[in-house]
């Protein structure tokens, strides 16, 4: 059975593209140029992933992501947006976004991005998971210590940091912001040296 995509963006540029790569990949994939329809079609029907743009005349992408999240707590949603700040990324993923890619993307980082997002959200709510990758997290702890670029870097690109640990989203905003208490409740007390990099970066 095909996996089924919405895309919500104001662009018809944006939707076309994303469009053609997806049916490529044999997804089924409905698109809408306006955040309210969007919403409707989220609600309405069923999708394996939806994508939406934040800057939309009508409705942006945070109320879009709220207002689905209301009554599809799973369905993985990945932010599309050509203004891509850490701060713009935590928002998101704290309002239940699963992830974000930033215009312009390639086909290829489109799907990994896709495909991410769904394996990650697993069929369970984003704001419901619990640590599963604690070995993951453990490395990427020892990495901030050791290496301040890795760290310098985690804080100034958010889950971007990240693309290359099997972490879920609660994981990746755990730790673009540095929310040691939660980590902390999934793991235990973290050693002094992996807690100060974090410190070091919530100031930042």
């Amino acid at each position: 059975m095909k996996k089924r995509a919405l895309v919500i963006d104001d662009e018809q540029i944006v939707l076309d593209s994303i469009f053609k790569i997806l049916t490529e990949e044999d997804f089924e994939v409905a698109t809408t140029l306006n955040g309210a329809e969007g919403i409707r079609y989220a609600v309405n029907e069923p999708y394996d992933v939806i994508l939406t743009d934040i800057r939309m005349p009508d409705i942006d992408g945070f109320q879009v992501i709220r207002d689905i999240r209301k009554s599809k707590a799973s369905v993985p949603i990945v932010m599309i947006t050509g203004y891509a700040t850490v701060s713009s990324a935590v928002q998101a993923m704290k309002l239940g976004a699963t992830n974000y890619i930033e215009k312009p993307f390639s086909p290829e980082e489109l799907i990994r991005i896709v495909v991410s997002a769904m394996e990650d959200s697993s069929g369970e709510s984003c704001e419901d998971q619990t640590i599963i990758h604690r070995k993951e997290v453990l490395k990427i702890l020892k990495k901030g210590a050791a290496d301040r670029d890795f760290a310098k870097r985690l804080f100034a690109d958010g889950a971007d940091a990240l693309e290359n640990y099997d972490l879920t989203s609660q994981e990746k905003l755990a730790f673009i912001t540095a929310d040691i208490d939660w980590i902390e409740d999934q793991i235990g007390i973290i050693q002094p040296d992996h807690k100060q990099w974090l410190i070091e970066g919530k100031k930042r």
